[in-house]
């Protein structure tokens, strides 16, 4: 048994003597890997602040735009390189923190590295502004006077660890708007914001001081779930568990006080609390629990098609054992194809099973397959009593498709290749299914002729749908897509103004005016 350590965040000016460490057991007992990640006190942050704004302030914010996309492409070139020592150690290092199968980290890493190439960035900061030069100095506006795009000095990045790798895309985004940024890793995925940090500095020495990587303990740290994994001393007691709650506070507070924009994953109640941390003059841009859905016309179910429709959206179930929100929990199907919807259901039941082969699926803690259990209780009594109710897969193939041959409304899935299959008569009566859950709707995967698009596109959208893919692209978002129906550039920054009326003014200031 080989047991392997690694130490979390990225701290410039900060001696790793000067700073407390707070070891957190990942991995598993066959292979434990220990984490130590960085507890700052308040004066520390407070410190790490100034010196992250200064220093972006010096050698980030006069950079074009173009050359930040450089380094940023240079640096994306590295991490798609198998051979590199940045790409191995991820590859190295995921699986063993998050639980998640070798194969699958290092298919959808490249797979996703691949949307933060240059060509893509370029295209990523197009999608918020017309004329990216807005971003680099003052720029001609079509009504008269001038405008110009100010990233903010500091701001605060708060990621989420339920999907490995996650925390670049918020990272780039304040990159790409010059901004000095801290992030907060969590405590279920540290490796990848740390060593893309470091890769960062490797590649462009300048930018050594524009960032930090950062922890702090926070209540859902604090509870038995994952208190029976950390790794405590053995004098460690309820004592330090309040010390622990304090100094979140203190940390919480004084690195929310000094940003200018606060951006933050997790689940809504987590988010909730946190705002109230959050002074009013600070912009705080929370993204929380959403759910998203697949769809399958008719037109899709032929012989010769539907296997292979299965099989991609087996593909998005498979992707992390759907813990994004881009994940789907339901499948609604078309009746009437010469596939039925419970041919469908049991093809992605065979395409599952199939792919746990190439993927397995992580091995779960006691609440998911307790949670796992009671959702396949519930679905049995259900079919039990109503013969349009089927339970398909079984507790050996490791995942579970349910069919039912009657509407159901959306509803949550507990994750881990759960999933259900719906059939309906027409897709454009899904949106009246999905309306309830209107504030968590995010993606829909569908399968569908292109004259049927646009007319399913305006039905998901009025019920608040905000990103619609095919079927295998769901956990693979486009570069510049509107994460929840926001910008992810343009909400970043605050644009300034020079009117019209000012220049005109000035032109009786000139030498040459009479």
């Amino acid at each position: 048994m080989s047991e392997q350590t690694f130490k979390a965040g990225y701290l410039p000016g900060l001696n790793d003597s000067d700073v407390v460490w707070h070891r957190l057991s990942l991995g598993t007992p066959d292979q434990p890997l220990w984490v130590d990640l960085p507890q700052l006190s308040s004066e520390q942050v407070s410190a790490l602040a100034q010196r992250v704004k200064k220093a972006s302030r010096l050698h980030l914010k006069p950079m074009l735009v173009s050359d930040i996309v450089r380094v940023l492409d240079h640096v994306t070139a590295r991490l798609l390189d198998v051979h590199d020592t940045f790409r191995k150690e991820l590859e190295r290092l995921l699986p063993l923190a998050t639980g998640f199968d070798a194969e699958m980290v290092r298919l959808n890493l490249t797979s996703y590295l691949q949307t933060f190439r240059g060509l893509s960035l370029q295209r990523f900061i197009a999608e918020d502004f017309a004329n990216p030069k807005v971003l680099d100095e003052f720029q001609p506006r079509v009504t008269g006077g001038w405008t110009k795009a100010f990233g903010p000095e500091l701001l605060v990045h708060v990621w989420a660890g339920n999907v490995p790798a996650l925390p670049m895309w918020s990272f780039i985004s304040s990159l790409l708007v010059k901004a000095g940024s801290i992030g907060k890793i969590s405590s279920a995925e540290p490796i990848f914001a740390t060593l893309f940090a470091r890769l960062l500095t490797e590649t462009e020495p300048r930018w050594a001081d524009c960032f930090a990587v950062v922890w702090w303990p926070n209540e859902s740290f604090l509870q038995p779930k994952l208190a029976t994994r950390l790794a405590h001393t053995p004098d460690s007691t309820t004592t330090q568990n309040q010390h622990d709650e304090r100094m979140m506070s203190a940390t919480e507070h004084t690195v929310f006080a000094l940003a200018d924009v606060v951006l933050a994953y997790g689940g809504n109640v987590a988010l909730q609390a946190m705002q109230c941390h959050v002074p009013v003059t600070t912009r705080f841009l929370p993204h929380g629990h959403k759910m998203s859905f697949g769809m399958v016309a008719a037109e899709a179910l032929s012989a010769q098609k539907g296997p292979s429709v299965a099989m991609q959206a087996a593909l998005d179930i498979v992707r992390f054992d759907q813990q994004g929100c881009y994940s789907p929990h339901m499948f609604y199907v078309q009746k009437g194809a010469q596939m039925s919807p419970y041919e469908f259901a049991q093809q992605l039941a065979h395409a599952l099973a199939s792919l746990h082969h190439k993927m397995p699926r992580r091995a779960l803690s006691l609440e998911e397959s307790a949670q796992i259990n009671a959702w396949r209780e519930t679905h049995e009594f259900i079919a039990l009593h109503d013969n349009t109710h089927q339970l398909l897969g079984n507790e050996a193939t490791l995942n579970t498709v349910v069919f039912s041959d009657r509407p159901l409304p959306l509803s949550p899935s507990p994750l881990n290749r759960c999933i259900v299959v719906i059939a309906v008569d027409t897709l454009t009566e899904v949106a009246d299914l999905i309306s309830t859950e209107r504030d968590y709707l995010q993606t829909v995967g569908i399968a569908a002729a292109p004259e049927a698009l646009l007319q399913l596109g305006e039905c998901l959208g009025q019920v608040g749908v905000t990103r619609i893919c095919a079927l295998g692209a769901m956990t693979s978002p486009a570069a510049g897509w509107h994460h929840d129906g926001r910008f992810s550039l343009l909400d970043l920054v605050r644009m300034v103004d020079i009117e019209a009326s000012t220049e005109r003014e000035a032109e009786r200031f000139t030498p040459y005016e009479l």
